[in-house]
């Protein structure tokens, strides 16, 4: 299995350097007020890719961390409802 795992990574490297030696040809990315921006094909690919993963990311942050909110009451909560537990089965177990 180890090894399979390295055979797939192995492919997946090749692939992506065939990618990358396929889209060498250098464009030109013009900006605003007459900036310019010489790169090859390949490095734009990258950077909007890398861009578009990281605002993804971003998007799910929130939900996540009101997730964990949500779930840290939760055991908050349920934590309170075994201490009340405990002490009325005490209080009922003393009487």
């Amino acid at each position: 299995m180890h090894y399979l795992g390295w055979l797939l990574k192995g492919a997946l490297f090749i692939l992506l350097l065939g990618f990358a030696a396929r889209n060498s040809d250098v464009v030109t990315l013009r900006y605003y007020l007459g900036y310019e921006w010489q790169t090859p094909l390949v490095l734009v690919i990258l950077v909007f890719f890398v861009a578009g993963a990281a605002v993804g990311v971003a998007a799910c942050m929130g939900y996540l961390f009101r997730q964990r909110r949500e779930l840290v009451a939760f055991r908050k909560n349920e934590q309170a409802r075994k201490i009340l537990a405990d002490v009325s089965y005490q209080a009922d177990k003393d009487t």
